[in-house]
């Protein structure tokens, strides 16, 4: 039996930040994944986690962990997924350090990913998106704070990642004129900046408190903004942005989106295309509607004609 702690333990302090360059948010996900796993083991094995080995992670125990994330903690099937890759990730790890736990994580990986639903991205209007960049008191230094917050996520089409990880040495100072964004991936992009969201920028700089810290937006206590505060302040303004879908309004093109915000892929943007109908009601009236000739089929032969009738109850409204 092998002991579960210092594999573990190397997997989340040294493969995952050093070796595969995983950022601070992937490595947090994985370690919230293993809490729960062990947490859920630890009951149903009445022991300590501590004391957990690898060989007692088997299949049939993940997969009553993943049922009870569904089932107990009310979980979707997408955070189910979630958890069962960081799950995979570890077991990977083990395979060429472990040669004895081969077949297990064999088993494990065999275990299928749930297909998800994909929803639709909801946005919000020009009119309430304006309504919210005005929000914010521009008297108060957190006003000023959460304005430039809110001008540069809709102007530069930033995630809640993007723009609470943004460094000072990250935008063209002192002009503001870009910003050099390092998005999900390591994808890297430079996006030029409206001269309204310069601007609420360059004030938000005219009254940082000065600090240690690199990243450019702060919190009440001039530390470093989270993900969790930043949620509060846009649920404060009132609900999220929905600077993508404007994005994809102004440009005509789903290519320059994708460019634009970042996506490996084409199919990562499409789902905003689904979201608004505009592009659709336009497809609509583009395309001439077919002309159809209204009449009644005529069996051209008595015998197609019997086949045709043949095992329906009559209608009295022939």
């Amino acid at each position: 039996m092998t002991a579960l702690a210092p594999h573990l333990s190397s997997f989340l302090r040294e493969h995952l930040p050093n070796e595969r360059r995983a950022s601070q948010h992937t490595c947090e996900a994985y370690a919230q994944a293993f809490q729960l796993l062990l947490c859920f083991a630890a009951r149903r094995l009445k022991i300590k986690p501590v004391k957990i080995e690898i060989e007692r992670l088997d299949a049939p125990l993940v997969l009553a962990f993943l049922a009870h994330l569904e089932g107990t903690r009310g979980n979707s099937a997408r955070t189910r997924n979630v958890r069962l890759a960081a799950i995979n990730s570890f077991f990977r790890f083990l395979e060429y350090r472990l040669p004895s736990c081969l077949d297990q994580a064999r088993r494990i990986h065999a275990i299928p990913m749930k297909k998800t639903d994909q929803a639709l991205v909801g946005y919000l209007t020009r009119d309430e998106l304006q309504a919210l960049l005005n929000a914010p008191d521009p008297k108060t230094v957190s006003g000023i704070r959460d304005r430039a917050m809110l001008h540069l996520a809709f102007a530069a089409g930033l995630r809640v990642s993007e723009l609470v990880g943004l460094r000072l040495d990250q935008i063209d100072r002192p002009s503001l004129s870009t910003v050099h964004i390092v998005g999900k991936g390591r994808h890297e992009r430079v996006l030029p900046l409206w001269k309204q969201t310069a601007a609420a920028v360059k004030a938000w700089l005219h009254v940082r408190p000065a600090c240690n810290a690199i990243e450019l937006f702060l919190n009440a206590r001039s530390q470093t903004m989270t993900r969790s505060g930043f949620e509060y302040i846009l649920a404060k303004h009132v609900a999220a942005a929905a600077h993508k879908v404007h994005t994809l309004q102004a440009t005509r093109d789903v290519r320059k989106v994708s460019l634009w915000l970042g996506h490996a892929s084409l199919q990562s943007t499409e789902v905003y295309l689904r979201a608004d109908p505009t592009e659709k009601l336009e497809a609509l009236a583009a395309m001439t509607p077919p002309l159809l000739k209204p009449g009644r089929f005529r069996a051209p032969d008595k015998l197609l004609a019997m086949l045709n009738t043949a095992g329906r109850k009559p209608s009295y409204a022939e």
